[in-house]
């Protein structure tokens, strides 16, 4: 199961830094992850403190020096950037059936079984509750405008969520397909706007485009992404990671899903009698086009 990022663990540990410390761990921060390659002396040099302070900075984190640190950098970049092809092949997915397990290991219903249950847990858990409330607030008020994008896999989720919450409130929108549509789409965003994007490895540019675009017309940012966190994750007001462990090479969007839901619910009880209201528009609009 994945663990978070190096900027996480940076961000956890500032509190026990020194003075100086913290100067590096700013520096390295503000440029992650490529400011974690340049040299111990222009790290230094940006940070105003002596190279023995970065030395004393890379030790602190649990790591024998500096090098050491950027070994644990580059492997996470080869982590954030892993496809399902490369995992397959540094891996044995596929290679083993259960009829070719060996007496007494786990089937794999049962392997299924503990990882997801495990993924979910420890993903839900890790959500601060402020974050969840807030994302809430932001879904929950009439106000806004509504807009969600995804990627490859993810754009799933985002029209799961969106068809949700079209049913108990207004001015809900995916992001458009057509070039010329979404153009326009992004061109008129205002302070009014909330953007929800499902960002996850193998990152794209045009997530982290939109999340900046968005936050400079004064609207919200909500990024759904994984351990490794999007770039997109820089410009957003609330940031929801999940574990993306799974049997296969292709990364699990389970416990997204299970965020996903839990949002809904969230939202469901903050819009109380009006998201009833809503849903009974529906249904009838529904009705009347022989829908249901």
């Amino acid at each position: 199961m994945a663990a978070g990022s190096l900027a996480d663990d940076i961000r956890n540990k500032l509190g026990d830094l020194s003075p100086a410390e913290r100067k590096v761990a700013r520096v390295l921060l503000a440029g992650y992850p490529a400011s974690g390659f340049e040299t111990i002396a222009i790290i230094a040099d940006k940070a105003a403190v002596s190279a023995p302070t970065v030395l004393r900075f890379a030790n602190r984190l649990g790591y024998r020096g500096f090098p050491d640190f950027q070994a644990a950098l580059r492997a996470e970049l080869d982590e954030r950037n892993a496809s399902p092809l490369s995992l397959y092949e540094s891996t044995d997915y596929g290679r083993q059936t259960d009829s070719e397990a060996a007496p007494g290991e786990e089937s794999l219903l049962a392997r299924g079984s503990a990882l997801f249950t495990a993924a979910v847990g420890h993903t839900l858990a890790e959500i601060p509750p402020h974050d969840l409330d807030q994302t809430i607030r932001i879904l929950s008020d009439r106000k806004r405008r509504i807009t969600l994008a995804g990627g490859r896999f993810t754009h799933l989720l985002a029209q799961y969520l969106a068809m949700h919450l079209m049913q108990i409130r207004g001015d809900v929108h995916v992001l458009p397909e057509s070039a010329v549509q979404r153009t326009a789409h992004l061109t008129h965003l205002a302070k009014r706007d909330a953007v929800i994007l499902f960002d996850f490895r193998r990152y794209e540019a045009d997530k982290a485009a939109i999340a900046q675009m968005t936050r400079e017309a004064g609207g919200k940012v909500i990024v759904f992404t994984d351990a490794w966190l999007s770039p997109a994750t820089s410009q957003a007001d609330v940031v929801l990671p999940s574990q993306v462990a799974t049997l296969s090479p292709y990364d699990s969007l389970v416990p997204t899903l299970a965020v996903v839901e839990t949002v809904i619910a969230g939202v469901l009880q903050a819009l109380g009698t009006e998201a009833h209201q809503h849903l009974q528009q529906s249904e009838e609009t529904a009705r009347k086009i022989g829908l249901v």
